[in-house]
């Protein structure tokens, strides 16, 4: 195959695919117009909980790509969608931000304060995680509660190529006490994130690309929800990693920029 395929969906990363922290990728508001121009339906996911859908789509809009929150679909969301799914009007012991709180609010859980009247732990990115939240994560496991997460990144950039800790090293920090992983993790690279997506948009994984920078979280879940990968070089991925790439890291297709595509 000499040229990529026109399908019917995108779903985009967002930081290293779409914009850098603040400043939108040359050329990307142009080539996601020129998908729209010709029918193709664009989402955007993302595995970062601290935002509402609304602040996201501001900030493409302010950036020069017009959105709308309903094309906005995070990690949080998955999970919340999950829970009201697997455990409806659960007692939750909640180590997360307001946008957490709020999405899981919204589909019924009831939060609880005391680790002995937890059912579930649902852990999030949390800015304002202490010694008090880790023990009582710790407490409630060992009681054999559920334990749902929102996204398994150790840690997050920011802007001028910092990094800060984000929920994965959370998870790492009861892991090591309680002896447990999470028993479901919401975000990428597991598929539910870009399949909650498609779902939403009505089309199947085999019609869609999942188009990333980093070759373990957006190229891997794109493999594994079964739809065609393009991994860009405007983030974390080089020409080097992706040679390396094996199984579900490995892209059907590399681009420099989405200013590429359609």
């Amino acid at each position: 195959m000499s040229e990529l395929p026109k399908l019917k969906a995108y779903l985009f990363d967002l930081d290293g695919t779409v914009y850098l922290g603040e400043a939108i990728i040359p050329g990307v508001p142009e080539g996601i117009a020129r998908l729209k121009a010709r029918g193709a339906k664009v989402m955007y996911i993302t595995n970062k909980p601290l935002s509402e859908p609304e602040e996201y789509a501001e900030k493409l809009t302010r950036l020069g790509i017009p959105a709308t929150p309903e094309e906005i679909i995070t990690s949080s969301m998955v999970l919340a969608q999950y829970m009201a799914q697997e455990t409806p009007g659960a007692k939750v012991l909640c180590v997360g931000e307001a946008v957490m709180r709020a999405q899981l609010a919204a589909v019924g859980m009831e939060f609880v304060e005391r680790w002995e009247e937890a059912e579930v732990l649902a852990l999030s990115w949390d800015r304002h995680f202490d010694y008090e939240r880790l023990n009582a994560s710790l407490q409630a496991l060992l009681r054999g509660v559920k334990f749902f997460a929102t996204n398994p990144d150790v840690l997050c950039p920011v802007d001028e190529g910092e990094v800060v800790p984000d929920c994965g090293a959370l998870i790492a920090a009861i892991a090591a006490c309680s002896g447990r992983m999470p028993d479901y993790i919401a975000g990428k690279p597991g598929p539910m994130l870009p399949l909650g997506a498609l779902e939403r948009l009505g089309v199947a994984p085999e019609d869609a690309a999942m188009v990333g920078d980093r070759l373990e979280t957006d190229i891997a879940c794109g493999n594994l929800a079964g739809m065609t990968t393009i991994a860009v070089l405007t983030g974390v991925a080089t020409e080097e990693t992706i040679a390396e790439a094996e199984g579900e890291e490995k892209p059907d297709w590399v681009l420099g920029s989405v200013a590429e595509l359609g």
